[in-house]
């Protein structure tokens, strides 16, 4: 199994997960000309894609799904909630899904976990595939013990470091913006991610994704030092997902003893 990000951030957000059966793409936030180009830069196309999985309604994680999905007849896998925003309308292939759902498409299991978060009915995604986990968990603005259970023992794992209280409270946004980024349905601060971190099970955790990093309210320094004296940052990966190219393709591949991970040019 591989992953990479075509952008990351509260411009757009997109995933790509290949299996080499099955491609998966987990949210599309950016426009369709965007995604093509970026598609191309990994050296795969709409074409390719097998299914989009939307985990809510909100611009920078659906602005871009129903122009793609509608160019390459996808199935669009998404709750309830989520397909009642206008900004799904037209949506002509969907599937729904109800939080907790298990389903899989291609050789890829999904799990559709519920989340803390101010959209409709938003869902964030765990993905297995020959014993391998991966976890994308953007988007919430709290840990629950939902949360940290089901996106435990994770082999790789996208996980949202989005804003710093601080630059957040000095920072240029309106204050009923502030309250809601900072609120409990809002987005994970340096710390709350760090304190999943610290509360999951991330024995198998190999390879940690830092997503969702907000350009006006965080920095990449502040998230690196909220991972300084988590017990496992020794033996994982860390890699930053930028908004401008997110980041290119790393493999995830099973040895007999352990999960040995490397990025693929």
């Amino acid at each position: 199994m591989r992953i990479a990000s075509l952008g990351s951030g509260s411009k757009g957000n997109a995933t790509l997960v290949d299996t080499g059966e099955t491609l998966l793409l987990i949210d599309c936030g950016l426009p369709r000309r965007d995604v093509e180009v970026r598609l191309q830069s990994r050296g795969v196309s709409g074409q390719d894609i097998d299914a989009i999985l939307v985990t809510h309604e909100h611009g920078d994680h659906c602005r871009g799904v129903v122009p793609l999905a509608k160019a390459h007849n996808l199935p669009v896998f998404l709750t309830a909630g989520t397909a009642t925003s206008p900004k799904l309308e037209g949506l002509v292939s969907g599937v729904v899904i109800r939080p907790g759902d298990r389903f899989a498409v291609g050789d890829v299991d999904i799990a559709a976990e519920p989340v803390p978060h101010d959209a409709r009915e938003p869902v964030q995604f765990c993905l297995t595939h020959n014993d391998l986990k991966l976890g994308v968990l953007t988007d919430l603005g709290s840990i629950t013990p939902h949360v940290v259970q089901a996106f435990s023992g994770c082999d790789a794992l996208v996980l949202e470091f989005n804003h710093d209280p601080q630059m957040l409270a000095d920072g240029p946004y309106p204050y009923a913006v502030k309250k809601r980024v900072g609120g409990d349905f809002g987005h994970l601060t340096n710390a709350q991610a760090r304190q999943f971190l610290d509360y999951a099970d991330t024995a198998r955790l190999k390879m940690l994704f830092v997503a969702h990093i907000s350009q006006q309210n965080n920095a990449p320094e502040l998230a690196d030092a909220a991972l300084s004296g988590w017990s496992d940052l020794a033996s994982c990966q860390v890699i930053h997902a930028t908004q401008e190219a997110g980041f290119d393709w790393f493999n995830l591949r099973a040895t007999a003893t352990s999960i040995e991970v490397a990025a693929q040019a």
